[in-house]
């Protein structure tokens, strides 16, 4: 996950480069008042984002497999917590029933 992160700030970061290039070229227009460095942000993250869903498709899916892997043990370990937790109540109740009794 870590590793697909910084591959998608890698992109950002290469997409926000040259689209400050280009601004500060004047090939593409600068953002109006003090919000240089915001527009070209934006345009960064817009330029990028595409990029990155086509570009990085391989490592999303090793990143969200993993994921999925976690959540599936998690819910393993708890499904065995709760059984565990049933059967120390089954047999808390069945000692309590045959002292009653």
């Amino acid at each position: 996950m870590l590793r697909y992160t910084l591959m998608r700030l890698g992109v950002f970061v290469g997409c926000f480069l040259v689209v400050w290039g280009l601004v500060a070229t004047g090939i593409v227009p600068a953002g109006i008042g003090g919000s240089y460095w915001l527009w070209i942000a934006l345009l960064g993250l817009v330029v990028s984002a595409p990029i990155s869903y086509i570009a990085l498709r391989g490592e999303r899916d090793r990143a969200s497999k993993k994921v999925v892997d976690r959540v599936d043990r998690a819910k393993a370990n708890m499904a065995a917590s709760r059984s565990m937790e049933d059967e120390a109540d089954d047999a808390a109740r069945t000692r309590a029933h045959t002292q009653e009794a």
